[in-house]
């Protein structure tokens, strides 16, 4: 489904955002992207999408390359931000209503998503208001649902449970394991070891850029010892042993 061959981001001249990650993500799974606070997940997520321009490397989805044939592409994925960016003066249903034209869903396609999608997310009251009046959570699940009402066979969601409400995080969680039961494929990114723990068919853990770990939670025990997947992350990340000097704190 996703096929990246050494895809580096090169950002002000030398700093390697992404450095020569190389990955292949399987239909029928749910792939969990981990890493610390700019490590390079959103990064790489962008160019998965086509949102930036790789320095060096190749995306493929679906065999389709995204730099050569972005639209092509993009058709096949639905992609939720890690902040839900939408047009704040338009109603939550004319938004619907432009990412379906978007995708050139029909109109009676467009309604029994819709309808199914608002009613999971508990949206359904306020989808006829502005989206400047939404809440945050809100707004993240209207981002969800605009990602998903053309079905796409691949889901790209960037810390998608942020935001959301206990309800609607379980819904969302259940929904990623019905779509990879039905050979799709989910590809997301999380800060929350439990949920990657208890969702994920396989994990990849990047840190500085690099890709440190691909495999199953079982894998990486076996290679590093029993323990959570937080216990993992840090040794892996070496989040652990990087206390540092903060004597330059304390206040005299």
């Amino acid at each position: 489904m996703i096929e990246i061959k050494n895809l580096t981001k090169v950002y002000s001249g030398s700093v390697k955002a992404v450095d020569g990650l190389s990955l292949s993500v399987r239909k029928g799974e749910i792939f969990g992207f981990l890493g610390p606070n700019g490590a390079g997940k959103t990064t790489t997520i962008k160019m998965i999408v086509g949102l930036l321009k790789p320095t060096e490397g190749t995306i493929n989805i679906e065999n389709i390359d995204i730099v050569s044939s972005p639209v092509k592409a993009k058709m096949k994925m639905g992609y939720v931000a890690d902040e839900p960016l939408v047009m704040e003066k338009i109603t939550g249903v004319q938004y619907l209503n432009l990412i379906s034209d978007v995708f050139q869903l029909p109109p009676e396609v467009r309604i029994d998503r819709a309808t199914r999608l608002l009613r999971n997310f508990k949206l359904a009251d306020a989808v006829k208001d502005p989206i400047s009046t939404y809440s945050h959570g809100m707004r993240q699940k209207l981002s969800l649902i605009a990602a998903l009402i053309h079905n796409p066979d691949l889901w790209i969601l960037d810390e998608p449970i942020v935001g959301l409400d206990p309800e609607s995080a379980f819904i969302l969680k259940q929904m990623m394991r019905n779509h990879a039961k039905t050979g799709n494929t989910v590809f997301f990114s999380t800060h929350v070891m439990e949920v990657a723990e208890r969702i994920c068919d396989r994990i990849g853990i990047i840190n500085k850029g690099k890709l440190e770990f691909v495999g199953t939670v079982e894998e990486l025990r076996t290679l590093r010892g029993q323990g959570s997947l937080e216990q993992l992350f840090l040794e892996v990340t070496g989040s652990e042993t990087e206390n540092g000097d903060f004597s330059y704190l304390d206040a005299d």
